[in-house]
């Protein structure tokens, strides 16, 4: 039977807790470190990379960044993927291949793979684990593994303003409206218009907006109340006494 007689003694304690906080520390110098910005890009050259924005470390799989354009104030969460054609070292021509606009944010583990046109629009917000693609596998010849045969490309589009949910995938032709709400775990194939949410596998229209009508069929909650331009900080986050509201009413 194994001797834990100093297991928990005061210097075991002690050591683990100097050697976990070690630990930590240098962690977070690393992903301080590690993270990529117009400033310290490290050994990524994008083609474009725009003031504020920041990709986390670890980062994912990521070549052809010379036809990789990122706007200003973008987040790109830990190991994400930005891949711009099939495989390293190639010469895409002159153009970008994948674009994002300003403020688009990708969660963590998503993956963004462009082997033709991709273009994310301004302040599209992915969850983590969402997987973009401009390439498909085809499986035309019956008889030849379908790995060995030459993939279709089609460009993919998504509008400014989206938000898509976490493990969502959007398939190669894909093209998004303005401000598109994408379910978890939709599969987005086709045309999907502006101001509509979709869900399901493959994804379907499940509401949209009216100008004269509103959301059909109608939200299921009320509108979240905006927060008066007064309130400070510190009101926002004070208790609330008892029979009030932690914010205050508008007007």
């Amino acid at each position: 039977m194994p001797n834990n007689r100093n297991t928990f003694s005061p210097l075991a304690v002690w050591r683990r807790r100097i050697l976990s906080r070690a630990v930590h520390h240098g962690w977070r110098r690393v992903r301080e470190w590690g993270a990529v910005t117009a400033e310290h890009p490290g050994g990524l050259r994008f083609g474009r990379i725009g003031d504020g924005t920041r990709l986390a470390f670890p980062q994912g799989t990521v070549f052809g960044e010379k036809w990789i354009g990122l706007g200003a104030h973008c987040v790109i969460g830990e190991q994400v993927t930005l891949t711009a054609g099939l495989m390293p070292d190639l010469d895409l021509g002159p153009e970008p291949i994948l674009t994002l606009g300003d403020g688009v944010v990708l969660g963590r583990g998503s993956h963004v793979v462009a082997d033709t046109l991709v273009t994310i629009g301004s302040d599209t917000y992915c969850g983590p684990y969402v997987y973009i693609t401009s390439t498909n596998h085809s499986y035309d010849d019956p008889h030849e593994p379908i790995g060995r045969q030459w993939p279709r490309m089609e460009p993919v589009a998504i509008g400014p303003g989206c938000w898509i949910g976490t493990g969502s995938v959007i398939l190669p032709g894909a093209t998004l409206g303005r401000n598109v709400v994408v379910a978890a775990g939709a599969v987005v194939r086709g045309h999907v218009p502006d101001h509509a949410v979709v869900a399901g596998a493959p994804a379907r229209v499940v509401r949209s907006w009216d100008p004269e009508k509103g959301w059909q069929p109608p939200l299921r909650t009320p509108a979240p109340v905006p927060i008066p331009a007064d309130v400070t900080p510190e009101q926002l986050l004070a208790p609330a006494e008892p029979g009030e509201t932690s914010v205050p009413p508008a007007g």
